[in-house]
């Protein structure tokens, strides 16, 4: 197939690239060109953001597939829905769990507990501010969906990714936030009630986005690994790769580490499983996770 990648220059990206390209399949590139792209990729140099810039650059090329790794806002969606409605027969979009945070279920939540052709669209918010949308992330991801869910069909899948762990290349800090208090025994930060979450592995949502690429489903998929893992749970494993000790500080209100949840954070991932996706469990890949990203420090 010929896929289009938005993005894709690291940490998922380059992976699902590189998955991509060993299963034979041409890619394309598309970024603005202000780093470099994989060996054996096409390189398009366009601001999504732009559409004009955008249809200039694409001329008359048209793909199988598109993945978007980095659409962030309505405004982007409408752009990207616009633009490569014509050129392509299927829309691959990078979301992520952070759709569900206004749930709050004791049970895993299910794709329909946020359909996006309910959620409402407002495109005149200042998604062009860095701040606005990082405290925004979440809703931005939202409404990014409900664009590509409105009518007319178009054949788009949002990926709602849970947090990643794992890789050399972790860019976040989130484990080594853990690992520096946890080496110097310093006090981490929790709610009272600090609930599990759902986490998956680097390299197997790089392998799920490669397979949701050959696949034909369409609409919202879960994507992350069996069993929940608790802040406990993972500096357990962070204290026994690295020494130190484990301090836990309750707080009622101010920020709290990086995965600790005041509120129930996990999903289910029975319809990826059903349409054929077969998950690891996370215990089993979590020192492994760990190990690489501790190790490149």
């Amino acid at each position: 197939m010929d896929i289009l990648i938005i993005g894709g220059n690291r940490y998922i990206g380059k992976r699902l690239t590189a998955r991509l390209l060993d299963s034979g399949h041409a890619v394309t590139i598309l970024n603005r060109g202000s780093s470099g792209t994989p060996e054996g990729t096409s390189h398009i140099a366009a601001d999504r953001n732009d559409g004009a810039a955008l249809e200039s650059a694409l001329g008359d090329r048209t793909f199988d597939v598109v993945v978007d790794q980095v659409c962030y806002t309505p405004r982007q969606a409408a752009v990207a829905r616009r633009v490569f409605g014509p050129r392509t027969r299927r829309y691959v979009m990078t979301s992520t769990v952070e759709v569900y945070e206004y749930e709050d279920a004791a049970a895993p939540v299910r794709e329909d507990a946020v359909d996006p052709r309910t959620v409402a669209v407002d495109p005149g918010l200042p998604w062009d501010d860095p701040e606005f949308l990082d405290a925004h992330y979440g809703e931005g991801k939202r409404q990014a969906e409900a664009v590509f869910a409105a009518e007319p069909p178009f054949p788009y899948t949002a990926v709602r990714v849970a947090h990643v762990l794992g890789g050399a290349d972790d860019f976040t800090g989130r484990i080594t936030h853990y690992a520096d208090r946890v080496r110097a025994g310093e006090p981490i930060a929790v709610p009272p009630v600090n609930h599990p979450a759902t986490y998956v592995y680097v390299e197997e949502i790089a392998e799920f986005l490669a397979w949701a690429v050959e696949a034909e489903f369409t609409g919202p998929v879960n994507a992350h690994s069996h069993g929940p893992l608790t802040t406990e749970e993972i500096c357990a494993e962070i204290e026994r790769q690295v020494g130190g000790r484990t301090v836990f500080r309750e707080v009622e209100v101010g920020e709290v580490s990086p995965f600790s949840f005041a509120r129930s954070y996990g999903m289910d991932n029975a319809r990826a499983s059903a349409l054929g996706f077969s998950f690891r469990h996370a215990r089993e890949w979590l020192g492994q996770a760990l190990s690489e990203t501790l190790g490149a420090r």
